[in-house]
């Protein structure tokens, strides 16, 4: 049986708040597959937010262990986190987090400046990545002078530039009404049709329905997890 991609066991969180500790997270335990579609569930305080902060390496958990890639990430430096984020995560924001004074292509190309490709590959790759996503056309526009839906492509041709094994997509469609969450949705689907694997944290079942797996959580525990008949959202009304 292959490796999966991700693999976290007992993994917990607790924070400290004076003398009272806080449990987050309370030792989940699952896998997740390379080429998985996963929506993550939960209503305010359940969980889901720590989990996705761990699986994306913003913090260290209190206990238990995980792997990504067959990777032990658990007990990294800060630096070695970063590393790892940049390497091997992309993510997506509810507010797109663009630099407003930068065109489309400069924001996708951002990450690259951290990484080993050279200047002169940088540029290439991310019109690729905005070609992708439908934005061949609008590379030189500024944030200010793009739809909310297209904000957002460029936040996942962003994402996608440094050809992550994992994009972790936090409450995509919540900045957007619902025609565009559809189409965002399409998008993020057909990314995942050709290989890449998502996370996505929703609180809308609507818009989880368009994955083909659900864990829910609950007071920092998995209180479902579900294949589900996703549905495809290049074919909603």
């Amino acid at each position: 049986m292959s490796q999966p991609l991700i693999r976290v066991e007992g993994l917990a969180k607790d924070y400290v708040m004076g003398s009272t500790v806080v449990p987050a997270l309370c030792g989940v335990t699952l896998d997740i597959a390379a080429g998985e579609f996963v929506a993550v569930m939960g209503p305010s305080g359940s969980g889901k937010s720590t989990f996705m902060n761990l699986l994306g390496c913003l913090d260290h958990p209190s206990a238990g262990s995980y792997w990504l890639g067959g990777q032990e990430i658990s007990a990294l430096s800060g630096d070695e986190l970063a590393a790892v984020r940049n390497r091997k995560l992309g993510f997506v924001f509810q507010h797109f987090n663009l630099l407003a004074r930068t065109s489309a292509l400069d924001n996708v190309a951002l990450p690259l400046l951290y990484g080993a490709m050279p200047p002169s590959e940088r540029q290439g790759h991310a019109e690729q990545r905005l070609a992708q996503v439908g934005l061949a056309e609008r590379m030189d526009h500024h944030p200010a002078q793009l739809s909310g839906g297209q904000q957002q492509r460029v936040a996942i041709a962003r994402a996608l530039v440094n050809d992550p094994q994992l994009v972790l997509a936090d409450e995509p469609t919540g900045a957007l009404d619902s025609h565009t969450s559809v189409e965002i949705m399409a998008l993020l689907q057909q990314l995942n049709r050709e290989g890449i694997t998502i996370v996505l944290v929703t609180h809308e079942h609507d818009i989880a329905d368009f994955a083909g797996r659900i864990i829910s959580f609950r007071d920092g525990k998995v209180v479902e997890d579900r294949t589900n008949a996703a549905k495809d959202a290049a074919i909603q009304p």
